[in-house]
């Protein structure tokens, strides 16, 4: 991640001034300085799990297209999920390699501002590999993983019987992709089997006014829909 920004440095724009499109409007500032961090090339991953990192320890950034209109809504619904510990990154102007270096960028920032920590690059490019080699044998720690599921641990803790419900219904829906709920009834007993003994009628129902409020669901008449670009 990037230094906190000197009177020389101007700032980067908002996300609605980079064109992403974001439910209900919402932009993601306030960012805080964080040890452990993930870089996702748009371009070449659009990874599914994101909500594996709601509540964890991590700064993300996700880098998109000089010519990126809009994102899926499903994944701007799980970046907003997050809060403050995300950043859309778009980069300037276009050509062969062109976000690559924007990562290899802020990759080199992040090894001179902290003298600790793990980077993750989210990609399936190996161009990355020499550049992440090097950073390895000047002592920083940080890898190329192909999803977010693939960053060591990370599957492992989200998996504990404490971890956040809500983080793991986002989940669930997000790999059940065309097979999701399309009932009230459905999407209500779905929850109650993926949580178990903690799936409470009050702990559904507050889950259900969870997503609904994150805009990951909407209800009218017991049928349920997500909502679509």
């Amino acid at each position: 991640m990037p230094p906190r920004q000197s009177s020389r440095t101007q700032s980067r724009p908002p996300a609605k001034e980079l064109g992403i499109l974001l439910p209900n409007g919402i932009q993601l500032k306030g960012l805080h300085l964080k040890n452990r961090h993930i870089y996702i090339d748009f371009e070449n991953v659009q990874p599914k799990e994101l909500a594996l990192l709601k509540g964890r320890d991590f700064r993300v950034m996700i880098f998109v297209g000089a010519t990126q209109a809009k994102l899926p809504t499903e994944f701007a619904i799980a970046v907003q999920a997050l809060g403050p510990a995300a950043e859309y990154v778009q980069i300037a102007g276009s050509g062969r390699n062109a976000l690559d270096f924007h990562i290899a960028y802020y990759l080199g920032r992040t090894s001179v501002d902290t003298s600790t920590g793990e980077c993750f690059v989210v990609s399936k490019d190996t161009g990355f590999d020499p550049l992440l080699r090097h950073l390895k044998a000047k002592g920083v720690s940080c890898q190329r993983v192909g999803s977010i599921g693939a960053i060591p641990g990370l599957k492992e803790t989200a998996t504990k019987p404490d971890s956040d419900p809500i983080q793991r219904v986002l989940a669930n829906l997000a790999k059940r992709a065309a097979a999701k709920p399309r009932t009230v009834k459905a999407l209500r007993s779905s929850i109650k089997h993926l949580l178990g003994t903690q799936g409470t009628e009050e702990t559904v129902d507050r889950l259900m006014g969870e997503l609904e409020g994150l805009n990951a669901i909407r209800t009218a008449d017991g049928k349920v829909t997500y909502p679509t670009t």
